[in-house]
């Protein structure tokens, strides 16, 4: 089974090559993508529970990706947000660190440590308790909009 994916990235060449990447590296299915802070806090606010993995770029069209950070700190302990940057400073990982990120990778340098991030949320995805817990996020979320 797929990772279940939202990609929060304004350049459409990278957000299209990473997308085929993932999918054939590291069994990561992309279920939603967006250029803008607004965009992506809304989609993962709407879809909360029903996701696995963030990954974020910093700068957007609009906004910043740590403000999309920032909206996710109260997600379920199997949903994970990384960082993807050409800006991975140390400062800056240390931000996004106090923002909630629980990884941070450099686009030039640190993609094969992504998709190997990507596999290991992969095989982690698939453990009873996990499944278990996404499921009762998801009924939650059903409830609370009916």
């Amino acid at each position: 089974m797929a990772l279940i994916t939202y990609l929060v990235e304004d350049n459409e060449t990278i957000a299209r090559n990473l997308i085929d990447a993932l999918a054939e590296i590291a069994s990561v299915k992309v279920t939603g993508h967006s250029a803008t802070q607004a965009e992506a806090s809304s989609w993962l606010a709407l879809h909360d529970g029903e996701w696995n993995l963030a990954i974020v770029d910093l700068f957007l069209q609009q906004g910043s990706g740590l403000g999309v950070l920032a909206g996710c700190r109260k997600r379920e302990p199997y949903q994970k947000v990384v960082v993807l940057t050409n800006y991975a400073t140390d400062e800056m990982r240390r931000q996004a660190a106090l923002l909630g990120a629980d990884a941070v990778y450099d686009k030039s340098s640190e993609l094969d440590s992504l998709f190997d991030y990507c596999m290991a949320q992969t095989a982690s995805s698939q453990t009873p308790e996990v499944a278990s817990a996404q499921r009762k996020a998801m009924e939650h979320g059903a409830q609370l909009v009916s």
